[in-house]
């Protein structure tokens, strides 16, 4: 009964030894990750010249998948794209039938020079390293003639490369296709990462639109005191105002070519920018603004035209106005339960009458705690042990409790909190976490989400701001209240995640009554 599944970015990253494992710092925003392929769907799979190789390659999959389930296991994405790149370059030895090479011909047109750069860079980063500004200096050009000469001459690596990318793009195609077929309104919602990686494919192929020694951050805040530098090269405004946006056109299209949503990471960046000085602190940046109009006409031209809903994570500092420029434009925005508060009158819990309409509800995002952490205070000692914390443990657990009370309180006021111990014997935290979703869809939003951890109790944060080696930051399988890995197919066999969908599925019929009685809207959660 789902109307979509939400992703993280799924943009192509920086090999190297370790990758770095972010999402969002990718080497292209323009290209997916071969990571990502499922190798066994691959038709040319089934005629590999090597069977005994192919059957070794299954028995380290299997090996990784049982590491990865053991209590305490991270996700070895380097130990993964090293098999699966095995199994590539094995499946690249296979020769495409009539009807793939046709495909695959029409696929190198419609994608032409930029397909062309980005197998380019892959190629020479197997030879020189994926730090391009360490590379000779004339392959630091994407155009000179040390560049076309290598590419001839890597031509192999460059096919193989661009093969990779069309084999990706053609299972998240399939992916979003069966969604829909499915019977899913929306399908796959699809991330779109606020930058790129200074020494990546897209930093390389198009420096002309990156403002050199640069990065973009955040300002200090209520989720940082101390600012944040993402190290992201950002774009210039002025060269993207001459080319009339088109590096920003065709990465849209590229991401609407399989997505039935796209979420827009830190949607303010259309409008404005934190740029810190390199070797500056993030407190000595300062925003430089884009031209928001042209940008948000160009995203919702493509987003029509793709007949894709958009997304904007619009939390943090937003200056005034934007809120209302994505709304007037159907860019929704985004709405955590735990931020939601009067912050113009007494500053408690806002009431699910007075929600937007115009957002995606969710209890938490991927750079928030679990809603089991906050529930328990599980957040507060993690940071603690971290030493992330500003104040002293106690003011924090306090602060933390008081704001878990506040909410839990409005929950039980609006008798969404059932089933603690008594009637149905649902353990506490578990009730707690069925009611908040309860209450999300009380709330107008057009769409609501449910985090697949708080289906199981997890209570590790995905990421965790302000840390880099001090915490595995997407490296986290998704686990119970125990820390023990959970595959998918515990997921779905999961009591306590399908007594949440029933929670949910009740509440969805609920909100479609009242729609039909003319009280509410009907919406896809």
């Amino acid at each position: 009964g789902a109307g979509f599944v939400q992703v993280n970015p799924l943009h192509a990253a920086v090999p190297g030894a370790p990758t770095d494992p972010s999402p969002y710092r990718p080497s292209s925003r323009r290209f997916p990750d071969p990571v990502h392929l499922r190798i066994e769907d691959v038709p040319e799979f089934a005629y590999v010249p090597d069977p005994e190789r192919a059957r070794a390659l299954r028995e380290r999959a299997g090996r990784l998948r049982e590491g990865v389930l053991e209590k305490d296991a991270l996700i070895d994405r380097d130990a993964v794209w090293e098999l699966k790149r095995d199994a590539l370059e094995l499946l690249h030895q296979v020769p495409l039938g009539p009807g793939r090479r046709a495909a695959y011909c029409d696929y190198l047109a419609a994608r032409g020079t930029a397909l062309e750069d980005h197998a380019t860079w892959c190629a020479l980063a197997e030879v020189h390293g994926s730090d391009w500004h360490r590379w000779p200096e004339g392959l630091r050009d994407p155009r000179s003639a040390a560049t076309d000469r290598a590419r001839r001459e890597l031509m192999d690596r460059v096919d193989f490369h661009s093969r990779l990318t069309w084999l990706t793009d053609t299972q998240l195609t399939a992916a979003q296709r069966t969604a829909r077929e499915a019977g899913m309104p929306v399908g796959i919602v699809h991330d779109l990462a606020v930058g790129v990686h200074p020494c990546g494919a897209d930093s390389w192929a198009q420096q002309r639109y990156f403002a050199a020694g640069m990065s973009v951050g955040a300002p200090p805040d209520a989720f940082n005191s101390r600012g944040q530098d993402w190290g992201l090269p950002p774009w210039r405004p002025d060269r993207l105002a001459e080319s009339g946006y088109a590096p920003f056109r065709e990465l849209l299209r590229g991401l609407f070519r399989y997505a039935g949503a796209l979420r827009v990471d830190h949607v303010m960046g259309l409008f404005r920018l934190w740029w810190v000085p390199e070797g500056r602190p993030p407190t000595e940046g300062t925003y430089v603004h884009y031209d928001a109009e042209a940008m948000l006409a160009v995203l919702v031209l493509e987003a029509d035209r793709a007949g894709a809903v958009v997304i904007g994570e619009d939390l943090g500092t937003v200056e005034p106005g934007v809120r209302e420029a994505l709304r007037e434009r159907g860019v929704l925005g985004t709405s955590v339960l735990w931020f939601e508060r009067d912050w113009t009158g007494d500053g408690r819990p806002l009431p699910p009458e007075r929600w937007r309409a115009d957002c995606l509800a969710t209890a938490t995002t991927h750079d928030l705690p679990s809603t089991a952490a906050r529930l328990t205070g599980a957040h507060v000692e993690l940071r603690d042990r971290l030493g992330l914390l500003t104040r002293p443990l106690e003011e924090e657990r306090a602060e933390a409790a008081t704001d878990t009370a506040e909410w839990l309180e409005v929950l039980a006021g609006l008798g969404l909190l059932r089933g603690t111990g008594g009637d149905t014997g649902t353990p506490a935290e578990e009730a707690e976490i069925q009611a908040v979703h309860r209450f999300l869809l009380r709330t107008p939003a057009r769409m609501a989400g449910i985090w697949l951890p708080d289906a199981v109790g997890d209570r590790r944060p995905q990421n965790l701001p302000g840390t880099w080696d001090q915490y595995p930051n997407w490296r986290l399988p998704v686990a119970d209240a125990e820390g023990r890995p959970v595959t998918l197919e515990d997921l779905a066999a999961s009591p306590r995640l399908h007594a949440l969908i029933d929670v949910v599925r009740d509440a969805v019929r609920d909100v479609v009554l009242d729609a039909g009685r003319g009280r509410g809207d009907v919406r896809d959660d």
